[in-house]
């Protein structure tokens, strides 16, 4: 029998995809410095004001049955500065598997010094698993499927973080599920069972003129049997309005990032990724679109002292727009 080529690098990477995605709670991001919120509940309630962002991302451009992302998130700081609540909703399809994550977060600050600040965050919900093979041809014929059963799976999670940060640097440590008893199959269940993932992420704001600033930082994913994932990322801000950057995901990819501070109170932001590894052959990279509202942020200026005064020691935030 003669073998697709492209069907089989296809059905490996769908193979290796489902096999741990239940052992991670969120999906991949390139624009991961905008999304902080989603895979770290200590996040939340360390913004300045309310934000809502809409999110999505589609990988691995002609492949059939590659990844699509949707998030919708807040992250909404109570009044008394120190706590904070955030909301996710992501929807994740890849191949035959749609997931569905919806988790509510908590966090609560310390101050430990005059401009730094430490935060704790925990989050719990749930995911939906679906699986429907009908969606497309995922076996050859005369073979068994590939992935065990079909239907619906209900998975609840919790997880944990901290954000340690000031007006200029941050570092986050985080983990999106503690439970990760295996629900897909037998075989399946015995490759994710006890793997907790953690979450490594920091940045540092270069102030490089008066309304210009450059802030490297990485993301470091860990799971116990997997290889790590490092994600590192370089974006230039200018006139406190439009970024642009790059970012390097280890044996992966290579990416490039443009956002624009569209009004105060809104930013738009894009990525594209492109593959430095085999599946580079096959597909035309990864597009990320992000569409994000702050809520009751006001322009920089006059406003800055008073802004300053309000949040009684909370190191000043970074001026529109945040980087983190």
């Amino acid at each position: 029998m003669k073998i697709d080529f492209k069907f089989l690098i296809i059905v490996v990477l769908l193979n290796i995809c489902i096999t741990v995605v239940w052992s991670q709670k969120e999906p991949q991001f390139t624009q991961y410095m905008y999304n902080i919120g989603s895979f770290n509940p200590a996040y939340v309630g360390t913004v300045e004001t309310p934000e809502v962002l809409g999110f999505y991302r589609a990988q691995w451009i002609e492949v059939p049955g590659a990844p699509r992302t949707l998030r919708f998130g807040a992250n909404l700081p109570l009044k008394n500065e120190k706590m904070g609540l955030g909301f996710n909703v992501i929807n994740d399809g890849l191949g035959p598997v749609s997931q569905t994550f919806i988790d509510v977060a908590y966090s609560y600050q310390v101050n430990l010094s005059e401009d730094s600040w430490l935060s704790f965050g925990i989050d719990g919900g749930a995911a939906l698993l679906n699986v429907d093979y009908s969606e497309g041809n995922f076996q050859n014929p005369g073979e068994p499927l590939l992935f065990g059963e079909e239907g619906s799976f209900f998975h609840p999670s919790i997880g944990a973080g901290l954000f340690l940060y000031s007006q200029d640097w941050y570092l986050g440590a985080s983990i999106p599920n503690f439970l990760t008893n295996g629900i897909f199959n037998d075989e399946v269940a015995t490759l994710v069972e006890d793997s907790i993932q953690f979450n490594f992420i920091g940045g540092y704001v270069f102030q490089i003129a008066d309304r210009s600033k450059f802030k490297p930082a990485f993301l470091i994913n860990y799971l116990n049997g997997a290889p790590v994932n490092i994600n590192l990322s370089a974006n230039f801000l200018f006139r406190d309005a439009f970024t642009i950057g790059a970012s390097y995901r280890f044996n992966n990819a290579v990416s490039g990032l443009a956002g624009f501070q569209v009004s105060p109170g809104m930013f738009l932001g894009y990525s594209y990724d492109y593959n430095a590894n085999l599946l580079g052959e096959f597909n035309n990279g990864s597009h990320e679109v992000i569409l994000k509202f702050f809520l009751g942020r006001e322009g920089s200026g006059s406003n800055n002292k008073d802004k300053n005064k309000k949040l009684k020691g909370k190191p000043k935030q970074i001026d529109s727009p945040r980087f983190f």
